[in-house]
Protein backbone atom coordinates (compact mmCIF):
# COMPACT_ATOMS: atom_id res chain seq x y z
CA UNK A 1 0.00 0.00 0.00
CA UNK A 2 2.86 2.37 0.88
CA UNK A 3 4.48 1.83 -2.50
CA UNK A 4 1.19 2.45 -4.25
CA UNK A 5 0.74 5.79 -2.48
CA UNK A 6 4.34 6.77 -3.28
CA UNK A 7 3.76 5.78 -6.91
CA UNK A 8 0.59 7.88 -7.12
CA UNK A 9 2.36 10.88 -5.56
CA UNK A 10 5.27 10.45 -7.98
CA UNK A 11 2.91 10.33 -10.97
CA UNK A 12 1.10 13.40 -9.64
CA UNK A 13 4.33 15.36 -9.21
CA UNK A 14 5.62 14.33 -12.66
CA UNK A 15 2.30 15.35 -14.20
CA UNK A 16 2.43 18.69 -12.40
CA UNK A 17 6.01 19.29 -13.50
CA UNK A 18 5.18 18.41 -17.10
CA UNK A 19 2.07 20.57 -17.10
CA UNK A 20 3.90 23.43 -15.38
CA UNK A 21 6.56 23.33 -18.07
CA UNK A 22 3.82 23.96 -20.61
CA UNK A 23 1.95 26.59 -18.61
CA UNK A 24 2.53 29.73 -16.61
CA UNK A 25 1.59 28.11 -13.30
CA UNK A 26 4.01 28.54 -10.39
CA UNK A 27 4.51 26.03 -7.62
CA UNK A 28 6.39 26.15 -4.35
CA UNK A 29 6.90 24.03 -1.28
CA UNK A 30 7.31 24.76 2.39
CA UNK A 31 8.71 22.84 5.36
CA UNK A 32 5.94 23.27 7.92
CA UNK A 33 7.89 21.27 10.50
CA UNK A 34 10.74 23.77 10.28
CA UNK A 35 8.29 26.64 10.75
CA UNK A 36 6.84 24.86 13.80
CA UNK A 37 10.32 24.34 15.31
CA UNK A 38 12.13 27.56 14.42
CA UNK A 39 9.54 30.34 14.40
CA UNK A 40 9.13 32.51 17.47
CA UNK A 41 5.56 31.27 17.90
CA UNK A 42 6.61 27.64 17.46
CA UNK A 43 9.40 28.03 20.01
CA UNK A 44 6.92 29.65 22.37
CA UNK A 45 4.55 26.71 22.03
CA UNK A 46 7.37 24.20 22.57
CA UNK A 47 8.61 26.01 25.68
CA UNK A 48 5.12 26.15 27.18
CA UNK A 49 4.58 22.46 26.45
CA UNK A 50 7.95 21.53 27.98
CA UNK A 51 7.12 23.49 31.15
CA UNK A 52 3.71 21.84 31.39
CA UNK A 53 5.20 18.39 30.89
CA UNK A 54 7.92 19.07 33.46
CA UNK A 55 5.37 20.15 36.10
CA UNK A 56 3.19 17.12 35.42
CA UNK A 57 6.17 14.75 35.56
CA UNK A 58 7.30 16.14 38.93
CA UNK A 59 3.80 15.80 40.32
CA UNK A 60 3.46 12.16 39.32
CA UNK A 61 6.97 11.19 40.39
CA UNK A 62 6.13 12.36 43.90
CA UNK A 63 2.89 10.38 43.89
CA UNK A 64 4.80 7.28 42.72
CA UNK A 65 7.30 7.71 45.55
CA UNK A 66 4.45 8.00 48.07
CA UNK A 67 2.75 4.88 46.69
CA UNK A 68 5.98 2.89 46.93
CA UNK A 69 6.50 4.05 50.51
CA UNK A 70 2.94 3.04 51.39
CA UNK A 71 3.50 -0.38 49.80
CA UNK A 72 6.70 -0.96 51.79
CA UNK A 73 4.98 0.19 54.97
CA UNK A 74 2.10 -2.23 54.44
CA UNK A 75 4.47 -5.10 53.61
CA UNK A 76 6.46 -4.43 56.77
CA UNK A 77 3.24 -4.63 58.81
CA UNK A 78 2.11 -7.93 57.28
CA UNK A 79 3.04 -10.06 60.28
CA UNK A 80 1.80 -7.50 62.81
CA UNK A 81 -1.65 -6.77 61.36
CA UNK A 82 -4.72 -8.94 61.43
CA UNK A 83 -5.29 -10.70 58.07
CA UNK A 84 -8.50 -8.75 57.38
CA UNK A 85 -6.85 -5.46 58.27
CA UNK A 86 -3.89 -6.31 56.01
CA UNK A 87 -6.21 -7.14 53.08
CA UNK A 88 -8.12 -3.92 53.71
CA UNK A 89 -4.89 -1.89 53.50
CA UNK A 90 -3.85 -3.73 50.31
CA UNK A 91 -7.23 -2.89 48.73
CA UNK A 92 -6.83 0.78 49.75
CA UNK A 93 -3.36 0.82 48.17
CA UNK A 94 -4.69 -0.73 44.96
CA UNK A 95 -7.46 1.88 44.87
CA UNK A 96 -4.87 4.66 45.29
CA UNK A 97 -2.77 3.15 42.49
CA UNK A 98 -5.80 2.93 40.19
CA UNK A 99 -6.74 6.52 40.98
CA UNK A 100 -3.14 7.54 40.23
CA UNK A 101 -3.19 5.72 36.86
CA UNK A 102 -6.54 7.27 35.91
CA UNK A 103 -5.41 10.80 36.81
CA UNK A 104 -2.11 10.30 34.99
CA UNK A 105 -3.86 9.04 31.84
CA UNK A 106 -6.30 11.94 32.04
CA UNK A 107 -3.41 14.42 32.29
CA UNK A 108 -1.54 12.74 29.41
CA UNK A 109 -4.63 12.98 27.22
CA UNK A 110 -5.11 16.60 28.25
CA UNK A 111 -1.47 17.37 27.42
CA UNK A 112 -1.77 15.73 23.99
CA UNK A 113 -4.97 17.68 23.29
CA UNK A 114 -3.26 20.94 24.25
CA UNK A 115 -0.33 20.08 21.98
CA UNK A 116 -2.63 19.36 19.04
CA UNK A 117 -4.72 22.49 19.70
CA UNK A 118 -1.63 24.70 19.88
CA UNK A 119 -0.26 23.21 16.65
CA UNK A 120 -3.59 23.76 14.91
CA UNK A 121 -3.75 27.32 16.23
CA UNK A 122 -0.32 28.04 14.75
CA UNK A 123 -1.22 26.40 11.43
CA UNK A 124 -4.46 28.39 11.25
CA UNK A 125 -2.48 31.55 11.89
CA UNK A 126 0.08 30.68 9.20
CA UNK A 127 -2.55 29.84 6.58
CA UNK A 128 -3.58 33.47 5.80
CA UNK A 129 0.12 34.36 5.53
CA UNK A 130 0.56 31.63 2.92
CA UNK A 131 -2.52 32.80 1.03
CA UNK A 132 -1.26 36.37 0.99
CA UNK A 133 2.22 35.27 -0.06
CA UNK A 134 0.89 33.10 -2.88
CA UNK A 135 -1.33 35.92 -4.17
CA UNK A 136 1.52 38.42 -4.03
CA UNK A 137 3.95 36.08 -5.83
CA UNK A 138 1.44 34.48 -8.25
CA UNK A 139 1.97 31.00 -6.85
CA UNK A 140 -0.73 28.52 -7.86
CA UNK A 141 0.06 25.77 -5.36
CA UNK A 142 2.11 25.39 -2.22
CA UNK A 143 3.02 21.85 -1.17
CA UNK A 144 4.35 20.53 2.10
CA UNK A 145 8.00 19.56 1.78
CA UNK A 146 7.41 16.16 3.37
CA UNK A 147 5.18 15.25 0.40
CA UNK A 148 7.79 16.21 -2.21
CA UNK A 149 10.18 13.57 -3.44
CA UNK A 150 12.37 15.81 -5.57
CA UNK A 151 12.14 19.55 -5.97
CA UNK A 152 14.36 22.40 -6.96
CA UNK A 153 15.66 24.31 -3.99
CA UNK A 154 14.57 27.61 -5.53
CA UNK A 155 10.95 26.46 -5.09
CA UNK A 156 11.45 26.20 -1.31
CA UNK A 157 9.82 29.25 0.31
CA UNK A 158 10.28 28.10 3.91
CA UNK A 159 12.82 30.74 4.95
CA UNK A 160 10.80 33.58 3.43
CA UNK A 161 7.63 32.42 5.19
CA UNK A 162 9.58 31.95 8.43
CA UNK A 163 10.65 35.61 8.32
CA UNK A 164 7.08 36.75 7.68
CA UNK A 165 5.68 34.54 10.45
CA UNK A 166 8.29 35.84 12.91
CA UNK A 167 7.45 39.42 12.03
CA UNK A 168 3.69 38.88 12.47
CA UNK A 169 3.40 36.28 15.26
CA UNK A 170 5.57 36.36 18.36
CA UNK A 171 3.73 34.05 20.72
CA UNK A 172 0.79 31.69 20.83
CA UNK A 173 -0.65 31.02 24.25
CA UNK A 174 -1.61 27.48 25.18
CA UNK A 175 -4.93 27.15 27.02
Amino acid sequence: MKYFVNFVVLIFVVTLCYSSANSNEKFAYIDIDKIMRQSKAGKSINKQLENLLSETTKKYKQIEINLKEDELKIKSQKNILDENEYKKKIIELKNKANKYRNERNKDINSFNKKKIDATNKLLNTINPILVEYSDKNSISMIFQKKNIIIGKSNLDITNEILKIVDSKINKIKIN
